[in-house]
């Protein structure tokens, strides 16, 4: 199963590509994952409706035409510990299909894109700098698949 995050926002601090490069590259063979970028839209005179738009259309560009499941990281998504992510992470490598996380933008993602993913979960209840969403999301792939792995990484 191949994972990817892609992510709106770029030039992130170097702690945030270390972290992220430093727990997909802990990852097992058969679940790989990668970052893609998305370029932010410039705000200036647009609305925020607008900016949502066009990085909708930048992020429909990333993930291509392939089927994968689409998982968009939202305030409003399932709130899930460790280990009923760990278990949704489990059920998602068994259908098989390759999986893209969204995380969208300082405006948030577009409607559209939130409407049309297969599942919506929240990182946590604290508001969360784009990078640091990024790092933590990448953690918790290790962690979730530490634990289906029973590695010692994750202590209950």
């Amino acid at each position: 199963m191949k994972l990817a995050i892609v992510a709106v926002g770029h030039k992130q601090p170097a702690w945030v590509q270390a972290g992220c490069d430093e727990y997909l590259k802990r990852l097992p063979r058969e679940l790989t994952a990668r970052v893609v970028e998305i370029k932010p839209e410039p705000g200036g005179s647009k609305t925020r409706t607008q900016v949502q738009a066009a990085e909708k259309t930048r992020i429909r560009q990333a993930l291509g035409t392939t089927r994968q499941r689409i998982v968009a990281l939202d305030e409003k998504g399932r709130d899930l510990t460790t280990r009923q992510f760990a278990d949704a992470l489990q059920v998602w490598m068994q259908a098989g299909d390759d999986t893209a996380f969204l995380i969208g933008g300082a405006g948030g993602l577009d409607a559209e894109l939130k409407t049309e993913a297969n599942d919506l979960l929240r990182l946590s209840s604290l508001t969360l700098p784009h990078g640091l969403a990024r790092l933590l999301l990448c953690e918790q792939l290790y962690r979730a698949i530490s634990l289906l792995k029973n590695h010692p990484y994750h202590r209950e």
